[in-house]
């Protein structure tokens, strides 16, 4: 991965796509890797999408449902918060 380009992050909207970021390789069924030709890609979760992998909005309209990315503080990043103030 280049210095210059932020490792990849999965965020799951709620109800929605999965939105990537950063510094990631997309592979189709085959193993095939494509470039999307963006640092930014929506994909589709519900299944419904003309464009798969990509998202194109098809969820709206589908009903689908599913949560967004968990909003509380994960244990292991509180647990490392905690051991760095008993450090200093």
């Amino acid at each position: 991965m280049p210095d210059d380009r932020e490792p990849a992050t999965i965020t799951p909207y709620r109800d929605g796509p999965l939105v990537v970021r950063g510094d990631f390789r997309l592979v189709d069924a085959d193993g095939v890797e494509f470039d999307p030709g963006r640092d930014v890609v929506a994909l589709c979760r519900c299944g419904k999408s003309g464009l798969k992998p990509f998202c194109d909005g098809s969820h709206k309209r589908s009903g689908f449902s599913a949560p967004s990315a968990p909003r509380k503080e994960r244990p292991a990043t509180r647990l490392a918060a905690l051991e760095a103030e008993q450090d200093s």
